[in-house]
């Protein structure tokens, strides 16, 4: 027992005498180490800690659409964000600013659903129906023909083919493994929507209440901080906005460029690689390249030469991209070495699939600016 503490003593009546319990009535002075003066309540406040955590990691693994929902969300709005304050500083007031944002996000999105998509799944079916003439040009085609001459591969193909359809056909539950790929392909369908839709709704309102989100997050610090958090938060979600509007406006212009010249060489069902290129265009560094790298596969089903024409004039588009288009459009957004850009895209897809490689640059990036902003001078002044 501390010298400088005051105690006091406290007396119970069990029956066969007095019993002292000893309590603590002070505080521990500054300097001093605190001591464990009742394990029972160390250790159910250790056990509720630890259930608490465990708590939050089923949530986690249980609610992971609903997680995935609000993460789209929260960077749509972002996204969006930039755009409003232009209309902001053009005199315009928010609420009419943030109406006419989301108006128009709302029917390009509209636009997608019901121009692009009833074209992509045309060319889909189509895509199924004609794969196996395609596979068959694609083996008679000089392309492989020389191949072949040279490796002999015509016979190990044929083999694998045969075999693969003897599988099919001499396994009885195939059947029932493709009516619930059917079941789930359905179910995964209204999924999609329904997320699209909840994601709609939800985006709209972090658009709308994004001053008074920051303002209350801005609340939860202490007084004296609440200023420099304040800072910090308008930087970080300023730069995650300008790289979210940034990057779609990229993606969009990769997708736009490789549609017209996978409609200019005849590469087949250009509108649904078009989709693909879309998605993997959000993701930097390596999905320019896997884009190039889809498109070029599915060209080769047409004839080598209109996947050469394909890829010579992307691969020339992409660097035109990198050096030129998207600095310009990136300039507000913070800077991400090559280094951790790789790092980050290849965790994200690891730990959260294309949602977290999509997102992981600019969660690297508010990482960053945390760093440079907080650590680095705090680390200075020790």
């Amino acid at each position: 027992m501390l010298p400088d503490e005051p105690t006091t003593v406290e007396t119970e009546d069990i029956g066969t005498g007095e019993q002292p319990r000893w309590s603590r009535s002070a505080r521990v002075p500054d300097g001093k180490a605190r001591h464990i003066t009742n394990p029972i309540y160390f250790g159910f406040m250790v056990t509720v800690g630890v259930g608490f955590a465990l708590l939050c990691y089923y949530l986690m693994i249980n609610v992971g659409a609903l997680a995935g929902w609000l993460t789209g969300a929260v960077f749509i709005g972002l996204g969006l964000d930039p755009m409003v304050r232009k209309l902001e500083k053009l005199g315009i007031p928010r609420g009419f600013g943030v109406g006419t944002v989301f108006l128009a996000f709302t029917a390009f999105l509209s636009a997608i659903i019901f121009w692009v998509i009833p074209v992509i799944a045309r060319q889909a079916i189509t895509f199924i129906n004609g794969f196996p003439q395609q596979f068959e040009n694609f083996l008679n085609s000089d392309f492989f023909e020389g191949l072949d001459s040279r490796y002999n591969i015509r016979t190990a193909v044929d083999a694998e083919v045969d075999k693969f359809f003897a599988d099919i056909t001499a396994d009885s539950s195939v059947m029932s493994s493709f009516f619930n790929s059917l079941i789930n392909a359905g179910s995964t369908l209204a999924e999609f929507l329904t997320g699209t839709i909840i994601v709609l709704f939800l985006s709209g309102y972090v658009l709308a209440s994004l001053p008074t989100i920051k303002a209350w997050g801005v609340r939860l610090a202490p007084a004296s901080k609440r200023e420099r958090v304040a800072d910090l938060t308008e930087k970080i979600t300023s730069s995650v906005g300008q790289y979210v509007s940034g990057q779609a406006v990229v993606a969009v212009c990769n997708a736009s460029f490789a549609l017209v010249v996978m409609l200019l060489v005849g590469v087949p069902f250009p509108h649904l690689l078009m989709l693909f290129v879309l998605i993997l265009a959000f993701i930097p560094l390596v999905g320019g390249v896997s884009a190039a790298a889809l498109v070029s596969l599915v060209a080769l089903l047409e004839s080598w030469q209109t996947a050469v024409f394909f890829l010579i004039p992307y691969l020339i588009y992409l660097q035109i991209e990198a050096y030129f288009i998207s600095p310009r459009i990136m300039s507000k957004a913070v800077a991400v070495p090559g280094g951790v850009a790789v790092i980050a895209v290849a965790a994200g897809a690891a730990l959260w699939g294309v949602l977290g490689a999509i997102i992981a640059i600019p969660v690297a990036a508010s990482l960053l600016i945390l760093l440079r902003e907080v650590l680095i001078p705090r680390q200075d002044t020790l």
